[in-house]
């Protein structure tokens, strides 16, 4: 018995000094670090990621979580690896910022910089403690460090050749459509986590993780990703430097969200599950206490919401009305004429339905009444249309546009716009579920 628990023993030593070796000597570089933005590379930060991944999973499957002499190296490396993450997001957003060719980006690019400081500054602090407590498990420390030369920047001063054109790429109207309604749609459901001034720490305490959590972000995420894939996949292939700019510059306002979120998405993780609530044991306690100390939860959540959040919803918000454009630009255009809802008109229900249906797809529909036209996504102009059929006794409308939302209305007002003739709403087909 003594001699197979001496044999784990051994191999989980070898093994545990075998996974910390590049992970320790990220630390040892770390903490000689004395100017950080010169230090801090992408590099760097990859190689603390996957050194870090490697080593939470191998101390994870020998039950670290569980004990109390290696939970706080544990914990350690968990921290390091969202911080990381997290920080190469921003790195990236701050190399690539120039190539999304956004507007004002003056005071993003500075709140990006102090985000940037503050992630790497927790990491500066963090590595001489990692390696102080490795000393006190008794892993064998690494035989040499790595150097400056070991973590160069990926930006360099020459450019290669523009030589493969994107420009007769199969630029197909009904991807652009569609990518362009989807963005629309995500901007639109993001409008419940809109906020457009800073908020204080105590406000903060009350969204987190309430409202706002690494869960909720991660399904944005999820949207967003899904579709830069698209238009990578269907619309441009290359790069940011030529071919059709509009298409582009929205390409970088998803871009820009995506990659906020990404971030937002890891320090939400490492908040809730690391510095928030860490259960009911003592030992949980005591390490969130001393973690807490090398991750200032109140600064963390200030970057996380008062400039992640909030940026990617300045520039969802701020790309409205390019997506717009570009939709309106691609659309299929058509015309139909329609009955007027049944005995009680374009009263709220029938207008609120159809507003819906145009602001789902999101291209530009009007409602024609005689010379007149009203746009058929605002409720309001429907029901001034409304009074207009109302006293010139019009029994049928004509809707012009997009021919997506125009097969829609279609079918709603087949089922007379979704009520009977005393105004109570009746079922609507399927096709229409999601105007429920």
């Amino acid at each position: 018995m003594n001699k197979t628990k001496t044999a784990v023993e051994e191999s989980f030593t070898e093994k545990v000094r075998i996974f910390s070796n590049d992970y320790l000597k990220c630390c040892f570089y770390v903490s000689g670090v004395d100017r950080p933005t010169s230090a801090f590379t992408q590099k760097l930060y990859s190689t603390l990621i996957s050194t870090s991944v490697l080593l939470e999973d191998f101390l994870d499957f020998h039950g670290a979580k569980n004990n109390k002499n290696w939970y706080f190296y544990r914990e350690l490396t968990a921290a390091v690896r969202h911080l990381s993450l997290a920080a190469n997001f921003q790195k990236h957003i701050s190399n690539r910022l120039v190539f999304y060719d956004l507007a004002d980006v003056g005071d993003f690019s500075v709140q990006g910089e102090t985000t940037l400081d503050f992630l790497n500054r927790a990491l500066m602090k963090m590595a001489p403690v990692i390696l102080k407590e490795a000393q006190r498990l008794k892993i064998q420390m690494p035989r040499n460090t790595f150097t400056l030369a070991d973590f160069p920047s990926v930006v360099t001063r020459q450019m290669l050749d523009y030589d493969i054109d994107d420009k007769d790429k199969d630029q197909q109207k009904k991807n652009i459509i569609k990518i362009s309604s989807e963005f629309l749609n995500i901007a639109k459901s993001f409008d419940q986590l809109k906020f457009y001034d800073p908020y204080p720490y105590k406000e903060i305490l009350t969204l987190v993780p309430d409202r706002v959590n690494e869960v909720e972000i991660r399904r944005y995420e999820m949207l967003v990703h899904n579709l830069q894939s698209s238009f990578d996949t269907y619309v441009i292939h290359g790069g940011f430097r030529f071919g059709n700019r509009e298409l582009k510059q929205l390409r970088g306002y998803f871009s820009v969200v995506l990659h906020l979120l990404q971030m937002v998405g890891r320090l939400l993780h490492l908040y809730e599950r690391h510095l928030h609530e860490a259960g009911y044991k003592k030992i949980y306690k005591k390490v969130q206490v001393r973690l807490s100390k090398l991750v200032n939860p109140k600064t963390l959540l200030d970057r996380t919401i008062n400039y992640g959040l909030f940026y990617a919803c300045h520039f969802l918000t701020s790309g409205i009305d390019l997506a717009q454009k570009i939709l309106n630009v691609n659309i299929e255009r058509s015309a139909i004429k329609v009955g007027v809802p049944v005995k009680l008109g374009f009263h709220s229900r029938p207008c609120l339905l159809v507003a819906k249906i145009v602001q789902h797809y999101g291209g530009q529909v009007e409602l024609c009444v005689g010379s007149d036209r009203f746009d058929a996504s605002s409720v309001l102009d429907l029901q001034w249309a409304g009074g207009k059929i109302q006293k010139e006794n019009r029994d049928r409308v004509i809707f012009e546009g997009d021919v997506r939302t125009l097969k829609d209305i279609e079918i709603l007002a087949g089922v007379n716009y979704g009520e009977d003739t005393m105004g109570k709403g009746v079922p609507l087909p399927e096709e229409l579920s999601y105007l429920k």
